[in-house]
This record gives structure tokens, sequence and C-alpha cells, in this order.
């Protein structure tokens, strides 16, 4: 199922993308999503909700539903979609709110992502409806539930051993500890160091909460340069051409911090669970930095929407003055996203990359270890 996006990259870069996407052959691996709108497939699309990607031009250059949106908050294909197919599987993981979902557990997993939603309950609250973390985890056991019933508590059990559990959570965490106020704390912003540890620990309660629940095999993410988003950039009056120290700032303390409690929990939960942490950060910099050599001809500005606030990209897929001609030279799609290219990019570095850009082995060793 693996397609390159469109006028990707230059030739050679796009002959070192087809030999790390090379498939793995296809398993009854299923691939279950948790997280915000880095990884949503459609779930806010049965949501109430400001934060929706609903309609076009988002999903532009989504080939399989023929260039529809779709939810995704894209032009394309998601990081985790393109894991999926440079781990073989056949069908994405469709949306745990949309109807019939519970047909494709067992061929294709769930994805329970949700838009504007964060590790902390109140996350996103501005926006309304979403979907957090912790309820997302909840639809899981019901989906488990689903699963026990169908093949029996043996089987069951080896079906999840098997599965792959991604969690891409935590940016719109950050932003909203990086916006005026910050509903999960009263209004009252706490020391960063405070704020980091706290969501730590309440992510590494969730990772126990899924282990509990089955989850053998976890790829995490942590939390990619905020500070250079068109978003951030703009809310900061971040002159042209660069990023905020004090967001990256704020990001690397966290990612430093998530990376010491997987190592942690890699020793606590024992060698019959693993849980890769992947690097997004870094490798986002150095295309950031490197856009060129990647390809890409503009590196902080989003293709869609524009720089400044309100950063509108629904509804303009005829406004010229505020969607690039090609979305495969820019870096980020709209203020908050990357574009399809970027996934493709991160995905194959995660998936096949060294222990710099995942550890303690990348995404593909641990979809291929059987290890008991």
């Amino acid at each position: 199922m693996a397609v390159l996006p469109p006028h990707c990259c230059s030739p050679l870069f796009t002959a070192l993308m087809l030999l790390l996407f090379l498939p793995s052959p296809a398993s009854p691996h299923s691939f279950f999503i948790f997280g915000d709108s880095l990884v949503d497939a459609g779930n806010n699309d049965y949501l109430v909700t400001l934060s929706k990607a609903n309609a076009p031009p988002y999903g532009v250059d989504f080939s399989f539903s023929g260039g529809k949106p779709t939810g995704r908050f894209t032009n394309g294909r998601t990081i985790a979609d393109v894991m999926g197919e440079a781990l073989g599987q056949d069908t994405f993981a469709p949306p745990y709110l949309a109807p019939n979902s519970s047909a494709e557990v067992t061929s294709s997993g769930v994805n329970y992502a949700s838009g504007s939603s964060g590790i902390f309950d109140e996350t996103g609250s501005f926006y309304i409806g979403r979907v957090p973390l912790g309820q997302q985890i909840s639809y899981f056991e019901k989906t488990r539930a689903q699963i026990l019933e169908t093949m029996g508590e043996k089987a069951a059990g080896e079906f999840l051993e098997k599965a792959m559990f991604t969690v891409a959570a935590g940016s719109n965490d950050i932003l909203e500890f990086l916006s005026p106020s910050v509903p999960f704390f009263g209004g009252q912003k706490p020391d960063p160091a405070v704020f980091q540890d706290a969501l730590v620990s309440k992510l590494a309660f969730y990772l126990k909460r899924l282990n509990e629940l089955g989850a053998r095999k976890f790829v995490v993410a942590d939390i990619g340069p905020l500070g250079c988003i068109p978003y951030v950039r703009a809310l900061e009056f971040i002159p042209a051409g660069e990023c905020s120290a004090a967001a990256n700032k704020l990001c690397e303390g966290y990612n430093k911090k998530l990376k010491r409690m997987i190592g942690r929990l890699n020793q606590e939960l024992g060698p019959g669970s693993v849980t890769v942490y992947t690097n997004t950060h870094d490798i986002v910099m150095e295309i950031i930095q490197q856009h060129r050599q990647y390809g890409f001809e503009n590196a902080l500005d989003p293709c869609c929407g524009g720089s400044f606030p309100p950063f509108l990209c629904i509804g303009i897929a005829n406004a010229s003055s505020t969607l690039c001609d090609d979305r495969s030279k820019y870096v980020f799609w709209d203020a908050f996203h990357p574009t399809e290219a970027v996934n493709f990019i991160v995905a194959g570095r995660l998936v096949d990359g060294d222990a710099a850009d995942a550890s303690p082995v990348n995404v593909r060793a641990l979809f291929q270890d059987n290890h008991k």
C-alpha cells in the first residue's frame, strides 16, 4: 500500500526512502493509536468541536480517499499511517468513533486519537469537544472486552502481545502552557519543571494502565520543536527565519524526562514488554535546519492558512493567497501540523533509523520481536 508523496523529494532521497520503506511481510499485527491531531484519523469528525479537519483542503493529497478530507489534520497521511504502511499494514486503523470501526479490530486495529486533546483531561477545553488520553484508554478497554468475547482469553492475550500501541500525546498540553492562561492549573502557571514532571507522571500512569490491559509493544513519541511551528512563532512575535528558543527549551526538557521515564518503565515492566522512545524533535529540527537538502523550499511558513491569526485553512481551497502551490515543498501544512512529505521522512527514520532516532530499538525491530 506504500505510496511516495507526489513530487516529494530529490531522486537520491526518493531512492533512499524506497529502500527504507520495503514493507514487512503481511502480518496479523493490529495497530492501536492514541494521541492528538498529529495522528487523529477522523475521530473529531464525530464530535461537536472547533477542532476539525473535515473540509477541503485537508486531505487533498490523501490518495486513498480521492483527495477528500478524512479528518486527518494534514494534506495526506499522518506519521502513524506511514508507519503502518511500512510495516505491511493493508488498511489504516479506523477512527474509534466511526460507525462499525469494531469490525476491523483484528485486521487493522483502532485509532482513538483526537485533535486538540492532551495528556491532562482539561487540555483543549477551548475547543469544546475532544477525547482526552484517559478517555481514549477507556475506549480501548471497551475494544479489549470485545476482543476477549470474540477470541477468548488465551487467543486475545496473544493477539494483544503482538499488537503495536502508538502514543503521540503532550503537544497540546505544552501549547496551552505556552499560552497566556493554563486552564488545568487554574490559570496559575507552575514552574516549568513542575509542569514537565506532572505531564510525564500522568503519561507513565496511562502507559502502565495499557500494560495492565495486555499491551506489550509501545511506541511513544516525544514532543517536536513546537517553538518552530507557525502558531507559536506568531504568538511570540518571533522574527522571520527563527524559532522560539524558550518554547523549544520547554519541549527539550520534557523530552529528556520522558526518555528517562521510558527507560525506567522498560525495567519495571520486564523483558516481556518493550517501550520505544521516538526522537521526532531532533528529526524535525534537522529537516527545518537542512530543509533544502530534503527537497523543501520553505521551512517555517504554513502551506495553508497563512502565518498570522486566525490561521484558517478550512474552506480556502481556491484561495491562492493562503494555499501554497506545491505542498511537497513546505515543512508545515498549517499553523500546527507538518505536511505529508515531512510525515513520510519522520516515519521512515522511526521505523528503520538508528538509536538516535528510536531507542532501545527502532519501530521495525519492535514490530518483528516475538519475545514473550
